[in-house]
């Protein structure tokens, strides 16, 4: 089991900008790829962009070129860099990690919120 704690959401003006952290303890060896969704009031949660532990991302049309996300292996932490914030980024963040192999298990955090809006 992986315990996942974010910590950087919040509110900034439109074209600013915020980072989220995301701490992982717990079976960290067995995580295979990290990442950040969203999800709006009445919506499914969506993916806004994930890292391997080798390093290869996958982002949301929405947020290429504007979010960056990254890891730090040795300190068991991800990052999402948010450049260029407009008001529609609005909403509930999640960090995810995925177990498994053969069956895949998905470990969330408790959410962060980041309000664009000036």
């Amino acid at each position: 089991q992986v315990q996942l704690v974010e910590s950087g959401g919040g509110l900034v003006q439109p074209g600013g900008s915020l980072t989220l952290s995301c701490a992982a303890s717990g079976s960290i060896d067995r995580v295979n790829l990290m990442g950040w969704y969203c999800q709006a009031p009445g919506k499914g949660r969506e993916l806004v962009a994930t890292i391997t532990r080798t390093g290869t991302t996958n982002y949301a049309d929405s947020v290429k070129g504007r979010f960056t996300i990254s890891r730090d292996n040795a300190k068991n932490t991800w990052y999402l860099q948010m450049n260029s914030l407009k008001p529609e980024d609005t909403t509930v963040y999640y960090c995810y990690a995925r177990t498994g192999s053969v069956t895949y298990f998905a470990n969330w955090g408790q959410g962060t919120q980041v309000t664009v809006s000036s």
